[in-house]
């Protein structure tokens, strides 16, 4: 009789789950420790242009793209990303590997840089096997592993839940947007562009 009740118990309990999970219930389909195999896949009619990799820019030229970094101010977020209940509204990806948010094309003035990779190459790896926890600073400025990163501008009014001091990130490169990297956080499945700073 005990074994009876227990499975019942059992088959109740699944039974709640599933009905929570089909009414929109399930955010575990963004976050909780999922981190996506790969980056998003180009947009679609994105241009192929070569990002330029010579770092021996002048003084002048390193100073040129200076305001697009002192521009930053918060920005708030102006258009919807919740595309399911539960979901958040920020860019984020699906546990199936879906980038949500990441389709605006490479002429989005959001992301032009005047002076792409002026500070050189993210070199610490990307991607699943890379996974960086934060130790400290902001939006304008962050770093781990004597690595530092600037958030895009556009992008601040999606990082505000951020753990700057904890939060596990992983770090992607971006397809369609030259100068700019993804940065993925583990914990809310969410990501915003950032700027290597050296």
């Amino acid at each position: 009789m005990k074994k009876a009740i227990g499975l019942f118990a059992a088959v109740l309990l699944l039974s709640f789950t599933a009905l929570a999970q089909k009414k929109g219930g399930n955010n575990h389909q963004v976050g909780h420790g999922y981190i996506p195999a790969h980056g998003p896949a180009p947009t679609r009619g994105a241009r192929q242009s070569a990002p330029s990799h010579n770092n021996n820019q002048g003084h002048g030229e390193r100073q040129a793209a200076a305001p697009a970094r002192q521009t930053a101010r918060q920005a708030t977020p102006s258009r919807s990303y919740v595309d399911k209940p539960g979901h958040p509204n920020a860019p984020h990806v699906h546990t199936n590997g879906q980038w949500v948010g990441h389709n605006t094309g490479p002429d989005d003035p959001h992301y032009h840089l005047d002076h792409p990779w002026q500070h050189g190459h993210f070199t610490g790896g990307f991607g699943r096997g890379h996974v960086w926890h934060l130790t400290g600073g902001g939006p304008a400025r962050f770093w781990f592993n004597n690595f530092y990163f600037s958030v895009a501008p556009a992008d601040y009014g999606y990082c505000n839940d951020w753990l700057w001091n904890s939060d596990q990130i992983v770090i992607y490169e971006d397809p369609d947007h030259i100068g700019w990297y993804l940065a993925y956080n583990v914990r809310l499945g969410t990501y915003i562009h950032v700027q290597f700073l050296g």
